[in-house]
């Protein structure tokens, strides 16, 4: 990592001002001067105390390059990542030179090559927060998502029935759609009752396009890859018991048929997914959890502060996001 706390190199040469470091120059009260006007001078010192508060987001972007750099390679995934992200900025704002060049000074940049490094750099921020959650979760954390979640493999058909609506039709339209829908699958399912073969239905009513012509087949399939109300009743069903009521998601009305069911597989097998599901929910359920992992990433890596002001500087920068991002919620 770089000494990034050599105040008279690296600071003055973020900031586009002065002369070379390393440079012999007349001193004043200790400091080298960085700029002379008609006899008065402007020390480093002078100039570093009146920039260090509002130019933290520099230091901090150095840091962050010099932890994360070796630690995260350039990649061919990385690189995807940064090109699709121009494609994107462009796509969405336009790619003139004059608009492209409002876009930069946007994100603080003044060129692509530098708009290019921002976007690696949260990349590898991305990653190393990601790692950062899933190295530091308790194998509590892990067994009780195993225990409350994880179940074998369920194999499964259903029927399909849509609320046929448009999104802006009038409430009593939808509620009225909805009930028709809710009627249909009812009916359906006295008619499973009563002994009709739950494929030929399938192919005759269901909505699921991408089942219907299979009788409603979904194949095996871990209940949590469903949305919450589907997940939650297929568990609950025994082999060749079929929902007694119409499930309803967002998508409609289900009838479900438990048609298969494996052993759930050993903690081992399913950790790695284990956390990155509940990295997920992390990130998910609290967006400062972004920033707060940022801040021990730092910690954890001994980040050392020569300068009181200026770790108090980082501190209040921080906050200051941290608080911007719950008012945003």
């Amino acid at each position: 990592m770089k000494k990034l706390l050599k105040v008279t190199c690296a600071v003055l040469a973020l900031s586009l001002l002065v002369t070379g470091c390393g440079k012999e120059i007349e001193v004043k009260n200790g400091s080298k001067v960085a700029v002379s006007v008609k006899g008065e001078k402007f020390t480093a010192t002078e100039y570093y105390n009146e920039i260090k508060e509002d130019n933290i987001a520099v230091l901090i972007d150095m840091i962050d390059a010099g932890l994360l750099e070796k630690k995260y390679p350039k990649g061919e995934e990385e690189d995807k990542y940064v090109d699709d992200q121009i494609k994107q900025i462009k796509s969405y704002y336009g790619d003139s030179d004059e608009t492209f060049k409002q876009v930069l000074t946007s994100f603080g940049v003044e060129s692509e090559k530098e708009l290019k490094e921002k976007l690696r750099l949260e990349y590898k921020r991305t990653q190393a927060v990601e790692d950062y959650i899933k190295d530091h979760l308790t194998d509590k954390e892990i067994k009780d998502y195993y225990n409350k979640n994880i179940s074998g493999e369920v194999e499964a058909k259903h029927i399909l029935i849509a609320v046929d609506v448009a999104n802006d039709a009038p409430d009593e339209e939808k509620e009225e759609a909805d009930k028709k829908a809710l009627e249909k699958a009812q009916k359906l399912i006295k008619k499973i009752k009563n002994g009709e073969d739950f494929a030929k239905l399938a192919k005759k009513n269901s909505d699921d396009e991408g089942t219907a012509s299979k009788g409603g087949d979904l194949g095996y399939f871990q209940p949590d890859e469903m949305v919450t109300e589907f997940a939650e009743d297929v568990k609950a069903l025994k082999v060749d018991e079929y929902t007694k009521e119409p499930v309803k998601t967002q998508f409609g009305y289900h009838i479900i048929l438990k048609t298969g069911e494996k052993d759930k597989k050993k903690l081992k097998e399913v950790k790695d997914d284990i956390k990155e599901t509940l990295k997920e929910q992390k990130l998910d359920a609290d967006k400062t959890v972004y920033y707060t992992t940022l801040m021990a990433y730092r910690e954890e890596n001994k980040i050392k502060w020569n300068d009181t002001a200026l770790k108090s500087a980082y501190e209040k920068y921080m906050d200051k996001i941290i608080e911007s991002v719950k008012e945003s919620k």
